[in-house]
C-alpha cells in the first residue's frame, strides 16, 4: 500500500500546479503533505488522479472568500474559510489546517481529504453527495443508507446533539460526503461502532478499511 501511494503521490505532483497565495511560498513539503493526503482517497482504486483537477491554490492560514459554486466554507458568501473545492478544476486550502490536518489523524478533521472527496462527488457533474460508483447497482444501497444517515444528522445537528459526524456535514448531502470521508479515515473504529451502514458503503467505495490501519 505504502509504494501505491507514493507512486500516486508522483502521480499527482506531475500532473497537478501549485500556487502560493497571500504570499505563500510553495515548497517540497507543502506539495508532497496536500498530495498525499489526497491520494490516501485514491489508495487501491483505478480511477484516474483527480482528472478535472488542474490547480491547488494554498493560502498560508484562513483566508476571506466568497462566490457561488464553491464548497467548504459557505456556499455563495463571504467568510473566513479553510477551504473551497471548485466545480472547474481548482482546490483551495489553508496550509496552516492541512498541517494540522495530518499532525492530528484521530480528531476526524482534515480539511484536505474534506476538499479533495469534494472532487470525487464533482466528478459525476454534480456536487450532490453521490460520486461515480463502480456499479449501477450501487447506487439504490448508497441513496438509502446516506439520505438515512444524513437526516439522522441534521436532527442531532437541530438538537444540538454529539455525533462521531461533524455537524458541518448536516448542511447539505454534499458536505455530508466530505465529513462522512473525514470520519471514515480519521474515525474509522467509532464511525463503524455508532454507523455500521455508512461505514460499509464508504469502505466498499474507497476500497480501503482504515480500522487495519491502527
Amino acid at each position: 500500500m505504502r509504494e501505491e501511494l507514493q507512486q500516486d503521490v508522483k502521480v499527482f505532483l506531475a500532473e497537478k500546479s501549485f500556487e502560493g497565495c497571500g504570499g505563500l511560498v510553495i515548497t517540497d513539503e507543502i506539495r508532497v503533505m496536500i498530495a498525499a493526503q489526497a491520494c490516501l482517497l485514491l489508495l487501491n482504486r483505478e480511477d484516474e488522479c483527480y482528472p478535472k483537477l488542474r490547480s491547488v491554490l494554498v493560502y498560508p492560514s484562513t483566508y476571506v472568500a466568497g462566490g457561488k459554486g464553491h464548497f467548504g466554507g459557505g456556499e455563495g458568501s463571504r467568510s473566513v474559510r479553510l477551504g473551497e473545492s471548485w466545480g472547474r478544476g481548482v482546490v483551495v486550502l489553508s496550509w496552516s489546517s492541512v498541517k494540522q490536518g495530518a499532525f492530528n489523524a484521530c480528531d476526524g478533521h482534515n480539511v484536505a481529504m474534506h476538499e479533495f472527496a469534494h472532487q470525487l462527488d464533482q466528478e459525476s457533474g454534480a456536487a450532490d453527495g453521490a460520486p461515480i460508483l463502480e456499479r449501477r447497482s450501487a447506487y439504490s444501497s448508497w441513496a438509502r443508507v446516506f439520505s438515512k444517515e444524513f437526516d439522522r444528522l441534521q436532527r442531532k445537528a437541530r438538537k444540538r446533539k454529539r455525533s462521531v459526524l461533524d455537524s458541518y456535514g448536516a448542511t447539505n448531502p454534499a458536505e455530508f460526503f466530505a465529513v462522512a470521508t473525514e470520519s471514515f479515515f480519521e474515525k474509522p473504529a467509532q464511525l463503524q461502532k455508532k454507523h455500521l451502514e455508512l461505514y460499509e458503503e464508504l469502505r466498499d467505495y474507497y476500497k480501503v478499511n482504515p480500522i487495519e490501519w491502527v
